[in-house]
């Protein structure tokens, strides 16, 4: 008991991980996937977690080693290198952040019956989070994501264990749709593009790695700091694996399809565990929902102000000394993220599904470059030996980096050559 309770203890920034992974890639694109092409996408969901493993592992690796940031590896590797994880992040931060914010402001409409305009939704969602961050900040994170993703995990589980014993909801006269067309393939992108997650927050556990070091006091430990990141890592790929199982058993073959509206979308989402569980779990899996996504809404924007300011401390070569200004550029950059998304927001706020493909996408396109920066930290001289990545990680690093770069080469050319 006591062994388990350290285990428990020292959990944090791998759960943290798991809570901004866990949303939009899990609750809208897996169960999508489900949807549209049953239960076949369970292998590219393996796949893109495999592969995409040593990128996000190499967060915690490098945090624990060395005691620094990512944001700090970029900058030892060259200037160049470091505005181009600037350029990429300033070109993503923001439709990652308005997607997962109007999955969370759909399933709020939803559950609440309020009819709100979405940008609306999404601006409360945005204050409510800005409230709380500012009255617990990484605490609040830490605790409160270890409850959540137990009911998440539960909730999704008994699910699809009921679904299961039910079967398929198959069509007689169902055709099946081909995946390798250009529809397909498309959609491929863009559920790979955030499964498990975008490669960016690799950065962020980095951060939030080195924060749980500081309010806990303790010496980076490597082992435990791994154990911490790979519960979250397979747990999002098993809660993935469940959403995908869900969305086949419930919807594929059964001529119906997610409406593209975010309200809509909600329900039809809650409507599918219902649809298992029955109605009395409506109340359980609505609060498991949102509380999934509000977890991941408020760990975006705890994130993205965290990165804007260190890569400003980095490219000054010093830290802000001064709680009053490292607390006002926190607050400025977050009040800049959230705008910036509510902008975009408006422009798609009639399609919910769009809005995520897009982000996602774009997440997609720029995976290769943040897995070879990534591969690249794992070489720098600061590595102690015995951090460094262990031969089969090391070629599993390149395979992934291989297979990102060669399929999003694909995607451009099919995307821009042959439609």
């Amino acid at each position: 008991m006591n062994r388990f309770r350290q285990i428990y203890a020292s959990l944090g920034p791998g759960l943290l991980w798991a809570g901004a992974a866990i949303g939009v890639s899990h609750l809208v694109q897996s169960t999508r996937a489900g949807a549209s092409y049953g239960f076949i996408l369970i292998l590219v969901v393996i796949v893109a977690n495999i592969l995409k493993y040593p990128s996000f592992e190499a967060g915690p690796r490098y945090a624990s080693a060395t005691g620094k940031s990512l944001l700090d590896a970029y900058r030892q590797l060259g200037r160049g290198y470091y505005v181009l994880f600037l350029i990429l992040t300033f070109l993503t931060m923001f439709s990652i952040t308005a997607a997962v914010t109007a999955v969370t402001a759909a399933l709020a409409g939803s559950i609440s019956g309020l009819h709100l305009n979405p940008v609306l939704w999404s601006a409360l969602i945005m204050l409510l989070c800005t409230v709380l961050l500012g009255a617990g900040s990484y605490r609040l994170l830490d605790r409160g994501i270890k409850i959540i993703i137990i009911i998440l995990s539960l909730s999704t589980l008994a699910a699809v264990l009921i679904a299961l014993s039910r079967g398929p909801n198959t069509a007689e006269d169902f055709i099946h749709p081909p995946l390798f067309d250009m529809t397909g393939i498309l959609f491929l992108a863009a559920l790979i593009g955030w499964m498990p997650s975008a490669i960016d927050i690799s950065v962020w556990h980095s951060l939030w790695s080195l924060e749980k070091q500081k309010i806990s006091d303790e010496k980076p430990d490597l082992r435990r700091s791994l154990l911490d990141f790979n519960i979250g890592y397979v747990g999002t790929a098993f809660i993935a694996i469940a959403f995908l199982m869900l969305g086949a058993l419930v919807m594929y073959g059964s001529g119906e399809n997610f409406p593209s509206a975010g309200a809509a979308f909600a329900g039809r989402f809650l409507d599918l565990y219902v649809a298992s569980l029955g109605a009395w779990s409506y109340p359980v899996i609505a609060l498991a929902a949102f509380t999934t996504m509000f977890s991941t809404t408020i760990t975006v924007l705890d994130a993205y102000p965290r990165v804007i300011r260190r890569a400003f401390e980095v490219g000054r070569g010093k830290d802000i000394e001064s709680d009053s200004k490292r607390s006002l550029f926190y607050w400025a950059s977050l009040l800049f993220t959230a705008l910036g998304a509510l902008l975009l927001l408006s422009v798609f706020s009639r399609s919910l599904t769009r809005m995520v493909d897009i982000a996602t996408t774009l997440s997609f396109l720029t995976a290769p470059l943040l897995a070879t920066l990534n591969y690249m930290t794992m070489k720098l001289p600061d590595i102690p030996a015995s951090a460094r990545l262990p031969r089969w990680l090391d070629r599993l690093s390149i395979v992934g980096i291989l297979f990102l770069s060669l399929f999003a080469l694909a995607y451009l050319y099919l995307r821009f050559f042959r439609i």
